[in-house]
């Protein structure tokens, strides 16, 4: 990925934008589930967010979740004000850890409290490591925060690469 050439169109259509923004976040959600996965037990919890309080629901909604995420951070970062940073893998990858870590303090901060209290639980999820109270939840919330590193940098660098690809 580079810089534009004056042959190069500089916005792509909405579908290949919007197109570009669901791959990249369904790439995202799978390397953030990953780690999601590996170090806490919060996939049933997301699941159950759905109605469907399983590791299979998690992973589903978690991935459809992950799908639209992409797509508003891909009308977000074609906007006029930020495309230029788009013209670079170090600016994609830029925009999509920041744009992460925005979603993990929206989602974490406040959306998980509130669905806790939605469907009567103050449990907050275990690690799947035999660990100590205090220390297995501080894992898993750690997780939760890189998980979302994760997830914004596979986001940015993906975004990069296809929608540079859709721009050529």
């Amino acid at each position: 990925m580079g810089t534009h050439t004056a042959s190069r169109n500089p916005t792509a259509s909405v579908g290949r934008v919007l197109g570009a923004g669901a791959l990249s976040g369904l790439v995202g959600g799978v390397g953030m589930g990953v780690v999601l996965h590996a170090g806490s037990n919060v996939m049933p919890l997301i699941g159950a967010l759905y109605g469907w309080p399983s590791v299979v629901g998690g992973w589903t909604a978690h991935l459809v979740n992950s799908v639209a995420i992409g797509v508003v951070f891909a009308a977000l970062v074609t906007r006029p004000v930020l495309r230029r940073q788009t013209d670079t893998v170090v600016g994609s990858v830029t925009l999509g850890i920041t744009y992460g870590a925005g979603v993990g303090l929206v989602t974490g901060g406040v959306m998980l409290p509130v669905s806790l209290d939605v469907i009567g639980t103050r449990v907050f999820p275990e690690t799947l490591l035999p660990l100590p109270d205090a220390l297995g939840g501080f894992v898993a919330i750690l997780s939760i925060g890189v998980a979302h590193l994760v997830y914004g940098l596979l986001l940015g660098a993906t975004f990069g690469y296809v929608y540079d690809r859709a721009r050529a």
